[in-house]
């Protein structure tokens, strides 16, 4: 069908001599047709206007009241710069539409207003959806919505973000009878399955598959530096020098890390010989909101040369004068890469430009991996999840929290979310009572009782406090307990001042894990923000800094922000490994490492695994190079140690990185394996995931830091109560007597189903580690060597790694790493 744009838009893209692209026109066809639409683009395509056409022309005549579209993103602050992009051509236009953000930086009485009077577009986030369906009045709020809009989808599916969303729009679906769904997305590996999860909550309506043309390739390339790459580590300090000439010949650089530390490193390195005092900022998500949309305005104005970033800013957010992308360590995945290469130019017609600088040698295979990667467009992303309980008994709190609910009413609406589409009626049945009454175990305390039916058969709240806990822990983000960092003078600057913090005030710098201040002393000094700051002492939930000088500070080191290496480039870094006519392709200082290894043992083949057993010092060490990931590696180290203790090999301990495992101990490992009484079949057989994962889930902590998560999220263990808020000790002391309690009384209680899932998909990547030993079942190769080898010298320094911070440690490894690499050459 032919579509039209209404003369005040058509007239506003003459001014700016622009068109519309094809794939916004068909957005708007789909919008007409009365289709959802799942629009595939490229970074740089044009996607945020082509979510908001139909939008703007349905809304250009004035006549529309109350909610019409609701556009959803990740990230908050991808929403305030949409809003902020968006209001320029409504402005511009002379269009009376209405457009706010809604994020968890909304103030209290904006939010209440807002309730009360929708603006035309809200743009929000998952958590504020969540609130807003769980109020008793969302029927009349929703009830003139047309259109939601989901921003980068592909960064939501994969997560229990995606399955809460799923929930809320299953709901959005029954009070908005004319609703129509618009869903953006990157270039993903299925396309076809996000098609199918915008469809599930209206399957009355057609869905649409859209996609737009790719713009100009991207420019690529790994830094080709003179400094010496090290053998193990991830600061890159090595490159600083190299980063700051590339700053320097750009307009502007975003320069991405994988963690928040790393953020802090690489921004103190650059700072620190930032002699042209050129406009350097910081951004990540543990600095305070103020500090963020400073650095985030800056950027808009094109008042910054470089901004040091985390996956705060991977995604939509429109910085048009970026001509630099910089990935400092390995992407972990040719998808990521992709998305964050789009950050730079955002001009669909014009290439971007992008570096990725490798932090170690192994690393610099993987970034060859993901070159090659990027040059096919070949996508790895991951593929939407099934749903978990403890999301699940989240929303139906939400739910009873709104209105009373009927079971069956509520159960048929929960099956129109694509994650829960295949829940069986039992399995809901024990969610709704878990809800309840908090299940069987914990049925007899009274304050699990949140839910009772009352003779109408309707499910209700039993008190107001339960709806108020909801609303202050409502989401699926659990970071580690943390504390606000507040900024204040030294101790003792002036006399007769109190020597206590305590309320000395001070302007907040942000948030950091709790257990990181537990590691520290009055006085020691540490990065945050880009800032050196001595620790002054804590209150409550505050942890006062001074600003302060030294060489040697700490490194903050935060539990979330690391990526898994992906399948797909794993399996690129074995064939590379596995190609040596093509290692020239590498810096000389990595292909020769790999010429050494295969001179003194092998180097690893792409569909078999290499183990090397030697003995060092007192001790036997047992290398070997899956290149599955950090996390399946770990939890192989657990299960082979234990079958390693059975074989009387008296393991000591283990170390895994990314690409290869070493463990140590006190037996003869050559001498086991060369007289049968160890067989490598054996010690890999596929069956370790049988009885040994289950002995060693019984016995381990991680279940118990995973029920954790599980339990908050479902409600059974809250964060905040009003006006205080628990400590991570107070929150860990709750969970574990809990887990004890169900683990021994009721095993299959919902909750230790939903840690269970948990823990296989994510901490302990299962399937994964399962699809290698079915791999290599039948091609173990054995080398046993009488010295350490080349490829093993980055996992012998991780072992040998002790906490030495600042210069001392890069020059401390570096040494430690030449006499390995004399001792591997039997120098």
């Amino acid at each position: 069908m032919t579509t039209t744009l209404p003369p005040v838009i058509t007239d506003w893209f003459a001014r700016k001599g622009w068109f519309p692209r094809q794939h916004q026109l068909d957005v708007l066809a789909s919008w007409q047709a009365g289709a959802s639409a799942l629009l595939i683009a490229p970074t740089g395509a044009g996607k945020t206007l082509a979510g908001f056409l139909p939008t703007l022309v349905d809304l250009a005549d004035g006549s529309h009241e109350g909610l019409h579209t609701l556009y959803i993103s990740p990230l908050k602050a991808l929403a305030v710069d949409v809003q902020r992009n968006l209001n320029t051509p409504i402005l511009e236009m002379g269009l009376k539409i209405s457009a706010e953000t809604r994020t968890g930086d909304t103030p209290a009485s904006k939010r209440a207003r807002q309730r009360a009077k929708p603006p035309h577009i809200l743009l929000t986030t998952p958590e504020q959806l969540c609130l807003l369906i769980s109020h008793p009045h969302a029927e009349l709020f929703f009830g003139s919505l047309k259109r939601i809009v989901l921003d980068e989808l592909h960064a939501l599916v994969t997560s229990k973000r995606g399955e809460l969303l799923s929930l809320a729009i299953a709901r959005i679906a029954r009070l908005a009878p004319n609703l129509q769904i618009t869903a953006l997305s990157a270039t993903v590996a299925r396309p076809d399955l996000l098609a199918e999860w915008i469809a599930a909550p209206l399957p009355q309506r057609a869905t649409q598959l859209l996609t737009a043309s790719g713009g100009a390739p991207p420019v690529l390339s790994i830094l080709d530096s003179s400094e010496r790459v090290p053998w193990a580590g991830h600061s890159a300090n090595y490159a600083h020098r190299d980063l700051y000439e590339a700053i320097k010949q750009h307009r502007t650089t975003l320069l991405f890390v994988n963690t928040r530390s790393q953020a802090e490193m690489l921004f103190q390195g650059l700072w620190s010989i930032n002699d042209d005092m050129l406009p350097i900022a910081l951004h990540h998500g543990s600095l305070s909101v103020e500090q963020r949309r400073k650095v985030e305005s800056a950027m808009v104005a094109g008042a910054l040369k470089a901004v040091v970033c985390t996956s705060t800013l991977d995604l939509g957010i429109d910085w048009g004068d970026v001509d630099l992308v910089v990935q400092v360590g390995a992407p972990k995945g040719s998808s990521r890469m992709l998305q964050r290469i789009g950050r730079a130019n955002h001009r669909l017609d014009e290439p971007s430009k992008a570096m990725l600088v490798p932090s170690n040698r192994f690393e610099v295979l993987e970034c060859e991996a993901a070159l090659e990667a990027v040059a096919e467009n070949h996508q790895d992303s991951e593929d939407p999840v099934s749903g978990g309980y403890d999301v699940l008994a989240q929303h139906v709190l939400g739910m009873a929290c709104a209105a009373p609910f009927a079971a069956d009413d509520l159960y048929d609406e929960i099956r129109h979310a694509w994650p829960y589409r295949d829940l069986p009626r039992s399995q809901f049945d024990r969610v709704l009572e878990f809800v309840a009454t908090g299940g069987y175990a914990l049925k007899a305390y009274e304050r699990y009782a949140k839910l009772k039916r009352t003779e109408d058969g309707l499910w209700r709240v039993t008190n107001p406090q339960v709806v108020q806990q909801y609303r202050l822990n409502i989401g699926t983000i659990i970071e580690e307990p943390m504390v606000r960092v507040r900024l204040i003078r030294p101790r003792g600057l002036n006399k007769g001042q109190s020597q206590s913090p305590v309320g000395a005030g001070g302007r907040v710098l942000g948030e950091m894990e709790e257990y990181f201040f537990g590691t520290l002393l009055l006085g020691d000094t540490f990065m945050f923000g880009g800032e050196i700051v001595a620790f002054e002492g804590m209150r409550d939930n505050e942890a006062f800094v001074s600003r302060a000088q030294s060489n040697n500070p700490k490194i903050p080191s935060y539990m979330g922000g690391k990526f898994p290496l992906s399948t797909y480039l794993a399996e690129r870094v074995r064939r590379i490994m596995d190609t040596p006519e093509d290692w020239h392709k590498l810096p000389d200082q990595v292909s020769d490492w790999l010429r050494l290894q295969a001179e003194v043992s092998l180097v690893p083949q792409r569909e078999s695994l290499l183990v090397e057993t030697f003995p060092r010092g007192t001790l036997n060490y047992l290398v070997c190079y899956p290149f599955e990931g950090r996390l399946a590696h770990q939890t192989l180290g657990m299960l082979l140690t234990r079958r390693l203790e059975r074989a009387r090999a008296r393991p000591l301990g283990f170390v895994a990185t990314e690409y290869a495992l070493a463990i140590w101990g006190l037996g003869d490992l050559s001498a086991l394996i060369k007289t049968g009484r160890l067989s490598l079949d054996e010690l890999f057989s596929q069956d370790m995931l049988g009885d040994d994962l289950e002995a060693w889930l019984d016995e381990s902590a991680l279940m118990k830091r995973t029920f954790r998560n599980c339990a908050i999220i479902a409600g059974l263990i809250e964060r905040r109560h009003p006006g205080r808020e628990k400590s991570g000790r107070q929150i860990t002391m709750s969970s574990d007597l809990i887990y004890d309690v169900l683990y021994q009384h009721e095993p299959d209680h919902i909750l230790i189903q939903a840690t269970r899932r948990d823990a296989a998909r994510g901490l302990l990547d299962i399937a994964r580690l399962g699809d290698m030993l079915a791999r290599i079942r039948n091609h173990i190769v054995h080398r046993p060597l009488a010295r350490i080898s080349p490829l093993a010298v980055p996992l012998m320094l991780d072992i040998g790694k002790v906490p030495i911070f600042g210069e001392a440690r890069e020059s401390a490894m570096a040494e430690a790493a030449d006499e390995m690499m004399r001792e591997a050459l039997g120098g």
